[in-house]
C-alpha cells in the first residue's frame, strides 16, 4: 500500500515545477482578464458619474496631464527596477535613451499629442453620451485601427476579420439609429447642459485619432529595441508637456484662479488612477493571456457597463440597442480570433501571418490607450 502510494507521488514530484509555473501563469491570465474587465467598465462609469454630479467641476484638462505624470512616474519605477535598483545604471540609461538620441524621442512627438487629443475628447465624449452608448460606440477604435495597419503597415487580414469589422459597423449604426429615436433625446436633455451631436463627434475622432497613433506607435516599436516601458516614459514625457499646453489654452486663467486640484474629490483621484494605469494594465494582459481572452474581456466589459448603466444612471435599453450591442460584441470576439494557418500551396486572397508575433503586435499601442479607456 504504501509503496503503491509511492509512485504517483514520485511522479508528481517530478512534475511540480511545470505544473507550478502552468498553474502560476493560468491565474495570472484570469486575474489580468479580470482585472482588466473591471479596469473598462468602471473608467467609463466613473467618468461618466463624475461628470453628472452637481457642484463644483474638476478641469478635464488638469486630470489628463495627471493621468500622464502618474503614468510616467509608474514606468519609471518599473524601470528601476529591471535595473535591480542600480540607480547609475537607471540614471545612464534615461540619459542615452532620451536626450543622447534626442531624434528617437522626436518621433513619439506626434502620437503623443494625438493621444493626448484622445484623452480629453474622451472626457468630452462620456459626458455628452450615456456611458453604454459610449462603450459600443467606442469599439470603432477596432475599425480604425485595423484600416491603418493594412494601409501604413501593410498588415492583411483574415475574411473573418473583415467580416467582423462589417458587423461592429453595422452594430454601432443600430444603436446610432436607436439614439436617435425622440424618447432617448428626451432623456438626454433633461439630464442637463449634454449635447448628443457633440458626444458622437467627440467619440468618433477619438477612434480616429486611436487608430492612427497605435499604429505609429506599433511602427516605431518595431524598428526600436528600446523597452515598451521606456517608451511609455518617453510618450509620457511630451504628453506631460502637450497637457500643459491644451491646460492653459482651454483653462489657464480658470486655473490660475481656483488651482490645479479644484474639484479634486476622491472620487476624481480614483478616475485618474483607473485612468493612468489602465492602459499599462493591457501590456500585463497581452502577457499572460491571448487575443481571443482580452477580445473576451472587452465584450464582457460593454455588457457590465451597459447593466451598472441601467441600474446608476437609469438607462433604458430596448430591442435596438441590444441589437447593435450584441453584434459589436460578436465582432470584437470574432476580430480577436486567430488568423487560420496558410496553405501550403494555395494563394488565398486574404494572406494569413499566424505566427505568435503576428497575433500579439496589433495589440502592442492598446497598451497607451485609456483610452486605449479598451
Amino acid at each position: 500500500m504504501a509503496a503503491g502510494n509511492q509512485g504517483p507521488a514520485s511522479t508528481g514530484e517530478h512534475k511540480t515545477p511545470s505544473r507550478r509555473h502552468t498553474d502560476a501563469n493560468r491565474k495570472l491570465k484570469y486575474i489580468s482578464l479580470t482585472v482588466l474587465v473591471i479596469q473598462n467598465a468602471s473608467l467609463i462609469l466613473s467618468i461618466r458619474y463624475v461628470r453628472t454630479l452637481p457642484g463644483d467641476r474638476f478641469f478635464t484638462t488638469s486630470a489628463v496631464v495627471m493621468a500622464e505624470v502618474l503614468k510616467v512616474f509608474t514606468c519609471l519605477i518599473v524601470i528601476l527596477f529591471q535595473k535591480r535598483g542600480n540607480i547609475r545604471d537607471f540614471v545612464a540609461l534615461l540619459y542615452d535613451s532620451i536626450v543622447v538620441q534626442y531624434w528617437d524621442t522626436l518621433k513619439l512627438a506626434v502620437p503623443s499629442l494625438i493621444y493626448t487629443l484622445q484623452n480629453n475628447l474622451q472626457y468630452v465624449a462620456i459626458s455628452n453620451l450615456p456611458a453604454a452608448t459610449f462603450q459600443v460606440t467606442y469599439q470603432l477604435k477596432i475599425l480604425t485601427t485595423a484600416l491603418f495597419s493594412v494601409l501604413m503597415l501593410r498588415k492583411s487580414l483574415s475574411r473573418v476579420q473583415w467580416i467582423s469589422l462589417l458587423l461592429l459597423f453595422a452594430g454601432v449604426a443600430i444603436v446610432q439609429l436607436e439614439q436617435d429615436s425622440s424618447k432617448k433625446k428626451e432623456a438626454i436633455v433633461s439630464a442637463g447642459s449634454q449635447s448628443y451631436v457633440k458626444g458622437l463627434l467627440a467619440v468618433i475622432v477619438s477612434c480616429l485619432s486611436s487608430g492612427f497613433a497605435g499604429v505609429y506607435f506599433e511602427k516605431i516599436l518595431k524598428g526600436s529595441s528600446a523597452s515598451l516601458w521606456l517608451r511609455n516614459v518617453q510618450l509620457g514625457l511630451f504628453g506631460t508637456l502637450l497637457g500643459l499646453l491644451a491646460l492653459w489654452w482651454n483653462d489657464g486663467a480658470q486655473i490660475a484662479e481656483k488651482g490645479f486640484l479644484f474639484g479634486y474629490t476622491p472620487t476624481v483621484w480614483g478616475v485618474i488612477f483607473n485612468q493612468a494605469f489602465g492602459g499599462l494594465l493591457v501590456a500585463v494582459v497581452v502577457k499572460y493571456a491571448d487575443n481571443i481572452l482580452k477580445g473576451f474581456a472587452t465584450s464582457f466589459s460593454i455588457v457590465v457597463s451597459t447593466v451598472t448603466s441601467v441600474y446608476l444612471f437609469g438607462f433604458h435599453v430596448d430591442f435596438l440597442f441590444t441589437l447593435g450591442a450584441g453584434l459589436v460584441i460578436g465582432a470584437v470576439y470574432m476580430y480577436s480570433l486567430p488568423k487560420a494557418a496558410a496553405p501550403p500551396t494555395g494563394a488565398d486572397s486574404f494572406p494569413s501571418s499566424s505566427s505568435p508575433s503576428s497575433q500579439t503586435d496589433g495589440f502592442l499601442p492598446k497598451s497607451l490607450e485609456k483610452e486605449k479607456g479598451s
